[in-house]
């Protein structure tokens, strides 16, 4: 439990204080509901709690953020709280790195919530994309012995004999060019511009003759992350449509 506290207080140095309260090292193998029971028990005592968020996911799984009502409440919480044992193990505590969602649509206006949800999925993304990319790498073969033979050569261009990795269309980075697949034989064109130009920053809507496909382009990532989010999975006629972000 000192090793907990130690290296909770040691990272809590590094964050500067805010609302939310970071909770790791939960017993993984408890239901969501009864966690978030237990941790509303335990956390309430402390101030008014707005929210409290635990994930079910596999990479979410054994932690939480306890949302409070004021600074004084988390910071309270996480002097009395850390290295309690929750379902028999110590709880780590630290201020969360960025403002929840419930503190930002609280305190901010509606377009200030929307950046901050946008920011927040692009961040989401970064970390897929170098998630993908670092996986990609590893299952790349091992170099074998060089071979004193002459490169081969493909319409003037040598082969370095090596396969690139290819990172899957959902996990590149965001950039302010999204490719849109699997169009309808005949789109309308205004309506595919309707779709997009809804949405800050857009520049225009290009098309490729002969092919089922589009890249909408906008004048910064911002308008474009929010435009992948919201149309993506989009149904065109018959079809639904594929949004993702332009290769580099």
């Amino acid at each position: 439990m000192a090793a907990v506290a130690a290296a909770a207080a040691a990272a809590q140095a590094e964050t500067p204080p805010n609302q939310t309260v970071y909770v790791r090292n939960l017993e993984e193998n408890v239901n969501v509901d009864k966690l978030v029971e237990a941790l509303r028990e335990i956390f309430s005592e402390f101030g008014t709690i707005i929210d409290i968020v635990a994930k079910k996911s596999l990479k979410r799984k054994g932690q939480a953020f306890i949302v409070y009502d004021d600074v004084d409440a988390a910071q309270t919480a996480i002097d009395e709280v850390q290295g309690f044992e929750l379902f028999d193990k110590p709880m780590s505590l630290d201020f969360a790195k960025t403002k929840s969602d419930a503190i930002v649509k609280r305190d901010g206006t509606s377009q200030e919530f929307d950046a901050h949800k946008r920011r927040r999925l692009a961040e989401k993304e970064r970390k897929q994309a170098a998630e993908a990319q670092e996986q990609a790498a590893a299952k790349r073969p091992a170099p074998g012995p060089v071979e004193e033979a002459p490169a081969k050569t493909l319409k003037g261009l040598k082969s370095t004999g090596v396969t690139a990795s290819v990172v899957p269309d959902e996990y590149l980075p965001p950039n302010r060019t999204l490719f849109v697949q699997n169009l309808p034989e005949e789109y309308d064109m205004e309506v595919l511009t309707s779709m997009f130009e809804r949405f800050e920053g857009f520049i225009e809507v290009r098309s490729v003759p002969g092919r089922n496909i589009a890249f909408v382009e906008y004048d910064g990532n911002a308008g474009a992350i929010s435009a992948k989010e919201n149309t993506a999975g989009t149904r065109l006629g018959d079809q639904q449509i594929k949004v993702t972000y332009q290769r580099q």
